[in-house]
């Protein structure tokens, strides 16, 4: 039995209380990055192979250890390409440069403006290339989630078809190319998802914000650490308040959605796609609030609000409205009128086949052969015998003994990461003094 480690803050096997989730940021700040391990669990694992999560540890030390253990070591990146990621890559290159086994990077992409200047030259060039050339020793070719992230890995001197690939994101697919959606029309009673992303224009924020007050089954459904936090225990950071200087946009128990407790944050991803097939419409800024209804077949429509997420939806061909073309006072039907809501079926076969093709170029055993829908994969075997937990809801839907169960866990929990943080900024700025000290010697 071969055995495969894979970055991933959970296995979708683990089903951990909110709290510890909390606690060890599972989720890696956003509850998206569990679809896309989903899919590489599923994905990769066969009868021969199984898969471990790493739970985001990234040590170089490590190396010896998992050299021992492991016979390869896949790396599942979302928008790793920023300045907040650059020290997670620098400790993955070290890390890289010391293992033995093959390293395969799937759905790498980065975080630029939605019409970025790929030829523009940024401070962490430097770190991208040496990330990539680590795991180029280690592997045939990179896999990238768009064009964009395409164009700039060429623009620092790696070959496009030599050295990356375009696949999108892995999360689509979950299922391989087995998607399908359903025709919707809508009602004042119909079930609306909406998904928000506090950096979205004024005027996209206040459309989705609004349709709260117009359809009575709809629901809300953060991603973020934060959001998560707010859902558990009503208040982040012992008296803070999630993106607090956002307009319309849900971030305390006062807004519309958690007073009517329309909040459901999901703790697993098969959970969230599941659900999703309850739903009759999706609508928001956020590429994983839209795939987990595409996946189970759920009307969608996007709106990319950056280049991460507008590569991703050109590539995947979603159902896609641009921020510019939404104004305050339009109606959903209006929107829905816009796309087609079965555009992304049209790319999926094509798109599976390529990212297949990219697992052949590198060697690395998957379940193609076996894709066929509702055929059992060996991962979903493993996945039967689980109780997946229920999505979070606000804290102030439990009765008053698990309100105060929530609060006391969640004191227990953020205390320690406050005094954590600020002995953290306290070395930091420490350590700034006395270099600014040195400069003026």
């Amino acid at each position: 039995m071969k055995k495969v480690l894979v970055r991933a803050g959970m296995s979708p096997l683990d089903t951990f209380s909110a709290d510890e989730m909390i606690k060890r940021n599972s989720i890696g700040n956003n509850v998206g990055n569990l679809m896309y391990a989903y899919s590489v669990f599923r994905n990769l694992t066969t009868e021969n192979v199984e898969l471990d999560a790493d739970y985001y540890r990234i040590d170089p030390d490590d190396a010896n250890r998992i050299n021992e253990t492991y016979d390869a070591y896949v790396i599942p990146l979302a928008n790793a390409i920023r300045p907040s990621f650059i020290p997670a890559l620098k400790r993955y290159t070290a890390l890289i440069e010391r293992l033995k086994i093959p390293v395969f990077v799937i759905g790498m992409g980065m975080a630029f403006p939605y019409e970025p200047n790929v030829k523009q030259e940024r401070p962490f060039d430097g770190d991208v290339k040496r990330f990539v050339s680590a795991v180029l020793e280690k592997s045939n070719i990179l896999g990238l989630r768009g064009q964009i992230t395409s164009d700039y890995l060429s623009y620092l001197g790696f070959k496009e078809g030599r050295d990356h690939m375009v696949i999108g994101c892995p999360s689509m697919y979950t299922f391989g190319d087995n998607i399908k959606i359903r025709d919707t029309e809508l009602d004042t009673n119909s079930a609306i998802s909406i998904n928000m992303t506090p950096a979205a224009d004024q005027k996209v924020l206040k459309f989705l914000n609004d349709l709260s007050g117009q359809y009575k089954n709809l629901e809300f459904t953060p991603q973020d650490l934060d959001e998560m936090i707010l859902t558990y225990s009503g208040t982040p950071f012992l008296g803070g308040a999630v993106n607090s200087k956002v307009s319309n946009y849900p971030n305390s128990l006062n807004s519309a959605v958690y007073k009517n407790n329309q909040v459901k944050f999901f703790l697993s991803a098969p959970s969230w796609i599941k659900h999703m097939g309850t739903i009759d419409l999706s609508i928001g800024t956020r590429l994983h609030g839209n795939v987990a209804p595409i996946l189970a077949g759920t009307p969608s429509i996007a709106i990319p609000i950056d280049a991460r997420m507008r590569e991703l939806t050109e590539y995947h061909n979603f159902p896609r409205v641009p921020a510019n073309e939404i104004h305050e006072d339009m109606k959903l039907e209006e929107l829905l009128e816009k796309v087609d809501v079965h555009s992304v079926e049209k790319n999926q076969q094509k798109n599976y086949e390529n990212f297949i093709n990219f697992l052949d170029k590198n060697g690395i055993e998957n379940v193609y052969h076996y894709n066929s829908e509702g055929l059992k994969m060996p991962f979903d075997k493993k996945l039967d015998l689980v109780n997946l937990k229920e999505p979070l809801t606000p804290i102030t839907s439990c009765d008053a003994d698990k309100m105060a169960e929530r609060l006391q866990r969640n004191f227990d929990i953020i205390v320690p990461k406050q005094e954590k943080e600020k002995s953290s900024n306290g070395k930091k700025i420490k350590a700034k003094n006395k270099t600014i000290s040195k400069l003026k010697k």
